[in-house]
């Protein structure tokens, strides 16, 4: 997403790393930060809200409903934060 994302809106910017031989080693570093922080923003999420493993055993619906919440709330911070900023190099 990223990728072309740098391609439709910096075409500089992604001529450079192409050229440079740069593009895949900055996409998949960009990947792993955006994995790692993921899963960060979700543990905080689970731990604000209250959603435990209790939940879970106690009423499944509420657990996945809440986790379903979490998780797409999460997304949309790290494709916001990580893959469509602009100035990230």
């Amino acid at each position: 997403m990223h990728r072309d994302y740098i391609k439709e809106h910096n075409p500089i910017r992604f001529n450079d790393l192409c050229l440079s031989g740069k593009l895949w080693t900055y996409l998949a570093d960009l990947n792993e930060q955006a994995q790692n922080r993921l899963e960060l923003i979700i543990e905080q999420m689970k731990a604000s809200e209250g959603v435990t493993e209790g939940m879970k055993a106690s009423d499944q619906m509420a657990w996945v409903g809440a986790m379903n919440s979490i998780r797409n709330r999460a997304e949309e911070i790290i494709l916001w934060e990580m893959i469509y900023e602009e100035d990230d190099v």
